[in-house]
């Protein structure tokens, strides 16, 4: 079996390539700048290729994989810009369009949560998205666009919608790596949020387990939701975390406004999950 990554040099992409490594796959890592990928596993293979120009050719210069997963996506954190929709969106599909005409089977995709846009309360996949910021907006177009050019040209496309993520090495303007990194500084409170806000989270190495388990058994599973299905407070998760290093820090709450692009209360519905794991 041979499987194509796009974005392995990102937080989930790496930690996708360390599973992958666990099983007898030949693994080829497309990137447009080899210097970021440092200290690959042994036989991981290097194509350095932009996806805003990939060539004709890119599907047989990658090897004719079996299935890609592609995690790419320029412009983050910053949900709001156009650049998501007037730059992101058209290169994404161009580049997809070109490998599954050119005999790409399987396809799995990293979505969003944030393509439920501002519904609240427990989100299925059978919830009409409602994007209510640009990076949301592209990521539902681009499920969309695929799923139109499924019906001119069959392939197996698996849309995993991320809620939340947490582990080592995740950007540091996150809430995990800067509680990392208060910790690290000896810090006696942390600044955060009020923390009622109630969210889906996941850890990275199931996250990347996930990604892979349904990377690598050829099925159609359509839209499909990453998440726990377990809400929990911000504050009630952070206090986890105090628990699990042992930390006397305290948390200052109110330091920062609630997020504009995101409900008070969602997560994600994990019936379907846990059928296509089932499924297997």
């Amino acid at each position: 079996m041979k499987i194509a990554v796009t974005g392995a040099s990102g937080f989930i992409g790496r930690n996708v390539l360390a599973n992958l490594t666990k099983y007898p796959v030949e693994v080829i890592v497309v990137t447009r700048d080899a210097n970021k990928l440092q200290n690959l596993p042994t036989g991981v293979q290097v194509l350095q290729l932009d996806i805003s120009d990939p060539g004709e050719d890119c599907f047989i210069r990658m090897g004719c994989p079996d299935v890609l997963i592609h995690l790419a996506w320029d412009g983050l954190p910053n949900y709001k810009s156009l650049h998501h929709f007037e730059s992101e969106l058209p290169k994404q599909y161009h580049f997809l369009k070109i490998l599954v005409e050119a005999g790409l089977p399987n396809l799995l995709v990293t979505g969003t949560c944030f393509e439920y846009g501002m519904q609240a309360g427990e989100l299925s996949e059978d919830v009409l998205p409602l994007p209510d910021n640009s990076y949301g907006y592209a990521k539902n177009a681009l499920r969309q666009h695929l799923e139109f050019l499924k019906s001119v040209k069959p392939f197996n496309l698996t849309w995993l919608r991320l809620f939340y993520i947490y582990g080592e090495g995740q950007l540091s303007t996150s809430l995990y790596q800067s509680f990392k990194e208060a910790l690290l500084r000896g810090d006696k409170t942390f600044n955060m949020s009020g923390g009622e806000q109630l969210r889906d989270y996941l850890p990275i190495a199931e996250v990347a387990r996930i990604i892979v388990q349904l990377s690598m058994n050829f099925h159609d599973f359509g839209t499909v939701n990453l998440c726990s299905g377990e809400p929990v407070s911000v504050r009630r998760l952070v206090e986890k975390w105090l628990m699990e290093f042992n930390s006397e820090m305290k948390l200052n709450l109110g330091y920062y406004p609630y997020p504009d692009y995101e409900p008070m209360a969602f997560w994600g519905s994990k019936k379907r999950l846990d059928i296509s794991l089932e499924n297997l």
